[in-house]
């Protein structure tokens, strides 16, 4: 099927080639490809939030932020991912609150008690 001369990729269809495809009245145009990349889908941040909302829930910040994940969740289903970006960063906002209060309560709960111990045991000695 190959003409003589022409290796398979180089074959025209209509015409001559020269390499460039050439536009009517013997103008040669370049075409250009244009490739649509779609985004990094939003986050949702919904693993993050479930952790939160049952080991460390202060102040209701665990249940906010697993609401607010639901509701990225939702808006990312629905192709609105503007709404989902939005609701994601309000959870991931509210998971960083939730997470830092948590670990600033366990480490003063920590060192009471280690203080509470040490009086205790130099108490007794």
């Amino acid at each position: 099927m190959n003409p003589l001369g022409h290796p398979a990729e180089n074959v025209p269809l209509q015409g001559r080639y020269d390499g460039l495809p050439v536009l009517p009245g013997g103008s040669t145009a370049i075409l250009y490809t244009t490739l649509n990349m779609t985004p990094e889908p939003p986050k949702d941040h919904i693993i993050w939030s479930l952790c939160c909302f049952l080991y460390s829930n202060p102040c209701c910040l665990g249940l906010a932020a697993l609401i607010f994940s639901i509701k990225a969740r939702d808006r990312k289903v629905a192709g609105d991912l503007e709404g989902a970006r939005h609701y994601g960063s309000t959870a991931r906002c509210l998971n960083i609150w939730a997470t830092v209060l948590v670990s600033i309560i366990v480490l003063i709960f920590s060192i009471t008690t280690i203080i509470v111990f040490v009086n205790v045991s130099s108490y007794r000695g």
